[in-house]
């Protein structure tokens, strides 16, 4: 099927995840007073926790039944129906079971959408599909912080209810719209990964990129979140403008990155774009109130170098038949990152707390030099895919097995 319906589906499929970024303070200690830092940081990272879980067994249920409909439509129900229950003032644990089952539906939906994307490109001409797709992504993301923000001003929980009604209305449409790709199955084996992975261990490349970008997302959306409402002092809806300072440029710049990675290598934009949003990241910290949304911005236009090329070299050295599983394991390492982010930020804070050094910028600094190790580390690998042809001429064969 055409990629376009599938884009779309995905920028509808990020609006209620973030749309929560700009309101975390009031989802959180709001509506249950008295909760302690990593109690906040929880709200993020149980849904990441569900989506870690489902970013691999999606990807290894699809590949086997090859199919993707079947399992999407049913996990945006899912997702529509958990956000409608939370609405309600559970329990806080329960509170916290319910974002856990909304991250496992929603990457459900998501990784296998993108999945059908990468289906439906042609050996080639994978930077477009993907590059669209992630643009989507970034789009939707940028969209959701900003609606977030004015939605729930006045009601927090209404992005609740607004999220639920749209993925039961998306469900709905996608059941009529979607059409599967061909697709050989696979075996569903839940060591169907790691044999992948030991095949084509340039796989992990991009994963460990995946894995640490996702990480400062996670710190972004969590510890920054926190940090703009109660040291900068910003409101609800001004914290929606300005993480879309970030992720608009980030959501434009998407697709033309993916272009370029048809002709440019995409393993020295990859890190070469990591390494500059390490800078602007760790830089964040020591910006005041009336530079925050331009330092923001820049921050967006470098992470835009980063992402697309990674989901190229997914989509390239994986065969057809092993794809939903490869980005399956794309989509877990990301969550995992994703996961971990808010844990690391609250863990970085509590650790310079008592060392009696002050938090701020320090945990801007700590986080954002992980995007330099991520390259130093990988470097013999970066070094390697650039040598490949095969990848920057993107033969009818995949790239040789490393």
């Amino acid at each position: 099927m055409k990629v376009w319906p599938l884009a779309l589906g995905i920028y509808l499929l990020m609006l209620p995840v973030t749309a929560m970024v700009p309101l975390l303070y009031q989802l959180t200690e709001g509506r249950y007073p008295g909760l302690s830092d990593l109690e906040r940081h929880l709200f993020m990272s149980a849904n990441m926790a569900g989506a870690l879980l489902f970013a691999l067994m999606a990807g290894l249920l699809s590949d086997r039944l090859g199919r993707r409909k079947g399992l999407i439509v049913p996990a945006l129900m899912v997702n529509g129906l958990v956000l409608l229950l939370m609405t309600w003032h559970w329990p806080y644990p329960v509170y916290l079971g319910l974002r856990f089952v909304e991250g496992c539906a929603h990457m459900t939906a998501l990784s296998l959408a993108m999945t059908l994307a990468a289906d439906g490109a042609r050996r080639g001409r994978e930077g477009g599909a993907m590059g669209l797709v992630g643009a989507a992504m970034s789009l939707g993301v940028a969209s959701g912080a900003v609606l977030g923000g004015q939605l729930g001003a006045e009601v927090p929980e209404r992005v609740f209810l607004w999220g639920g009604v749209l993925m039961l209305a998306l469900s709905l449409g996608s059941a009529q719209v979607i059409r599967d790709a061909h697709a050989a199955r696979a075996p569903l084996r839940l060591r169907a990964l790691v044999a992948l992975t030991l095949e084509r261990r340039t796989l992990l490349v991009p994963y460990a990129f995946t894995f640490v970008d996702r990480l400062t997302v996670g710190f972004i959306i969590s510890t920054v979140s926190l940090y703009f409402a109660t040291v900068l002092g910003l409101e609800a809806a001004r914290i929606g403008l300005v993480m879309a300072a970030f992720l608009l440029p980030f959501a434009v710049l998407t697709w033309p990155a993916g272009l370029l990675s048809q002709r440019w290598d995409p393993a020295a934009m990859m890190a070469s774009g990591s390494l500059l949003y390490g800078v602007v990241l760790a830089g964040l910290g020591l910006v005041t109130e009336q530079l925050v949304l331009a330092w923001m911005a820049l921050g967006g236009v470098v992470a835009a170098l980063m992402f697309a090329p990674s989901l190229v070299l997914v989509a390239r050295l994986a065969d057809p038949a092993q794809r939903a599983t490869a980005m399956g394991g794309f989509h877990l390492a990301g969550s995992l990152g994703f996961m971990l982010g808010p844990l690391v930020g609250v863990g970085v804070l509590t650790g310079l707390q008592s060392l009696g050094l002050p938090p701020y910028p320090g945990v801007f600094l700590v986080v954002g030099s992980l995007e330099a190790l991520c390259v130093l580390v990988c470097l013999p690998w970066l070094l390697r895919l650039h040598r490949t042809a095969g990848l920057r001429q993107a033969p009818d064969r995949g790239p040789d097995r490393q």
